[in-house]
């Protein structure tokens, strides 16, 4: 069974004064070790998309199905704590918590207890090839690299396999973002993780196990 499936979804953002359908009736199954790029001019709906794949929004028609469960009849925020981790281009590190703290917190969010979730929080930094030295550290004194490093560590300290990613190499320079996407790529061929990626970067399509393109609300596989 895939952990995640988009079935004839559909969604459009209405105002007083107009209408835009953005997505019309998308259907795919994604599966755990595979890494998806998922490309598309901007306004395609690659980012609304990725949006309802991570409950922030709820499909108008059809269903995204999280290991065959609707969304819809989901606890969204718990599935965003625990199920759906997502990766975003400004890293969205919290300013005033150290690195060690930024990692472990969503794990305390969840009951995992103080102690616990610091060894754990050590052992997934070291996994993304950061040294002990930036434990304390605050996210202003790193390099974007490191901080998107610590902002994928505090994504898989979930329990799910499932990483959502948006435009996660567009902060940094050629040679961090190499790192970056082949950190990914680990997560997904080594670890078994779902990783979905959001981006108009042409090494990761080409690094990516398949192609997704948005184009005009719709979704075909390239590749």
């Amino acid at each position: 069974m895939a952990i995640l499936n988009v079935r004839d979804v559909m969604f459009r953002y209405e105002s007083k004064y107009q209408t835009t359908e953005v997505l019309k009736g998308v259907s795919f199954a994604f599966s755990e070790g595979r890494f998806y790029a998922l490309v598309g001019k901007s306004g395609s709906g690659k980012s609304t998309l990725l949006s309802l794949m991570a409950g922030l929004l709820l499909p108008m028609e059809g269903q995204v199905l999280f290991r065959g469960t609707p969304t819809s009849s989901l606890d969204l925020n718990r599935y965003r704590r625990e199920n759906a981790a997502v990766v975003y281009q400004s890293f969205r590190l919290l300013p005033l918590l150290t690195v060690e703290e930024n990692v472990a917190y969503p794990m305390e969010l969840r009951g995992v207890r103080g102690g616990d979730a610091r060894k754990k929080a050590a052992a997934l930094i070291k996994k993304v090839g950061l040294s002990d030295n930036v434990l304390h550290r605050f996210p202003d004194m790193l390099s974007g690299g490191e901080q998107q490093r610590v902002a994928i560590a505090r994504a898989i300290s979930m329990e799910s396999k499932l990483l959502l990613a948006d435009e996660p190499t567009g902060n940094l320079d050629t040679e961090n973002g190499n790192l970056i996407i082949d950190l990914l790529l680990s997560l997904a061929h080594d670890d078994g993780y779902c990783v979905i990626v959001v981006t108009h970067d042409p090494d990761i399509a080409a690094k990516a196990d398949c192609v997704l393109r948005m184009r005009d609300g719709t979704l075909t596989e390239e590749r």
